[in-house]
């Protein structure tokens, strides 16, 4: 989706700057499929902006998304501090952020029953990120279960909220399916 004039108009007032550098803090924080969580908090913006959302608390949001569920002890009255909007930033990380003693199915269904609209397109931007990395996975039982957990939980958000974002993870679920560890089991 290519940026219109409007859009570019819009991402001039946002700010994002503080939140990278708040995200700052996950680059020690590795990831399965390599790389650090900071890469992906940006791999997750960029994909919301592919998918032409330019709205300011979800970008910000995006940047920062793993932040309180990755370091829990993080000062949360930094984040509040950043900006007019960090209060609804900070909420819309906590909606699609784990809570301690919660189940994955339960965190993923909380989000698909009862998560706002941004949270749900939030997730799909993450879960996309989080598909692309699992190319360089070779723990095939972790990839077989995030692919069944994504058509389980995440297909049913991306159908409600985005269909172009739903094409693409059922194509990078079927992709994933293909790979060579997979197919040779």
């Amino acid at each position: 989706m290519s940026m219109t004039h409007d859009d570019m108009n819009k991402l001039r007032g946002i700010h994002l700057a503080p939140y990278m550098y708040l995200a700052t803090a996950l680059i020690g924080k590795a990831r399965q499929a390599g790389g650090n969580t900071f890469r992906h908090q940006l791999d997750t913006m960029a994909t919301l902006m592919d998918y032409g959302y330019i709205d300011s608390i979800l970008l910000k949001a995006s940047i920062i998304h793993d932040l309180v569920e990755d370091i829990p002890e993080y000062n949360r009255n930094i984040i509040l501090s950043v900006d007019y909007e960090a209060d609804r930033v900070y909420n819309l990380v906590l909606e699609v952020s784990r809570r301690i003693g919660e189940k994955k199915s339960e965190f993923l269904t909380r989000i698909k029953e009862f998560g706002s609209r941004n949270a749900k397109i939030l997730k799909c931007a993450d879960r996309i990120s989080n598909m692309i990395s699992l190319g360089y996975v070779n723990d095939i039982e972790f990839i077989e279960r995030y692919t069944e957990e994504t058509e389980r939980y995440i297909f049913p958000i991306a159908e409600e909220v985005d269909a172009n974002m739903l094409f693409e993870l059922r194509c990078l679920v079927d992709s994933r399916r293909q790979l060579p560890n997979l197919v040779n089991k």
